[in-house]
């Protein structure tokens, strides 16, 4: 099991916006980043810690095999709400 460090650092606004690539690339080696606004902290960027894993298309179409229909197709109460225009 790998151990990341975290490091927190801070950039004001303006280098936020100069080095958003920089900053995203340390948040994804596991360091936070926080951005302030006239000194104060305001936002702060960070990796996200466990990424979706995409569905096998398999499993997927035995899901949906196991649902049973419910009324009419989706597709034609989406054509009547578009065509209500709400």
């Amino acid at each position: 099991m790998t151990n990341y460090t975290q490091i927190m650092f801070s950039v004001n606004l303006a280098q936020a916006k100069a080095r958003l690539s920089e900053i995203l690339d340390k948040a994804e080696e596991g360091q936070e980043v926080v951005i302030t606004r006239r000194g104060k902290a305001v936002a702060q960027v960070s990796a996200i810690s466990c990424p979706k894993k995409p569905v096998p298309l398999e499993k997927l179409a035995v899901f949906r095999d196991k649902i049973s229909p419910q009324g009419r197709p989706s597709c034609e109460t989406l054509r009547e709400l578009r065509d209500e225009s709400w």
